[in-house]
């Protein structure tokens, strides 16, 4: 590995790190999923799973379900950034477990570039789209 990898490398777990610590925010039981889209090594938004605003901070039904209008971290992210005077054209998003496919839209559609995860979610299709339309997807794993 060369060193500009090496240091691509060193920025992603530490930005990973970072959307771990902001995933702390979701007030969600089940999941805490944080986000960060980095542009020019700016972070430019940051998001985590929860209820859209106006909403009570509980994701989860009396089953333990969670609430179909919960929001997923990087549509947070992604639309907090579109509320903004900032553009995620050629962005990174790091985001603590992988994008479900409907996410994986949303990032298709907001020029984002580069998708850097941790955790794996479920299902690998938002993965899938993503590599489908050339957008690069790298696993960091981080170490406790």
């Amino acid at each position: 590995m060369g060193y500009k990898e090496e240091k691509q490398r060193q920025l992603d777990i530490r930005y990973m790190k970072m959307a771990r610590i902001w995933a702390e925010n979701s007030y969600c039981v089940r999941r805490q999923v944080g986000a960060l889209i980095v542009r020019d090594k700016m972070i430019i938004s940051d998001g985590y799973n929860g209820t859209p605003s106006g909403f009570e901070n509980i994701c989860e039904d009396e089953a333990g379900k969670t609430k179909p209008y919960v929001l997923h971290a990087e549509a947070n992210a992604i639309t907090k950034v579109a509320k903004s005077n900032n553009s995620s054209e050629g962005a990174t998003l790091y985001v603590t477990s992988s994008p479900c496919i409907e996410c994986a839209k949303l990032i298709i559609q907001s020029g984002i570039r580069r998708v850097v995860y941790a955790d794996s979610y479920h299902s690998s299709d938002g993965i899938e789209l993503l590599e489908r339309v050339g957008i690069e997807v790298v696993c960091v794993e981080l170490s406790e």
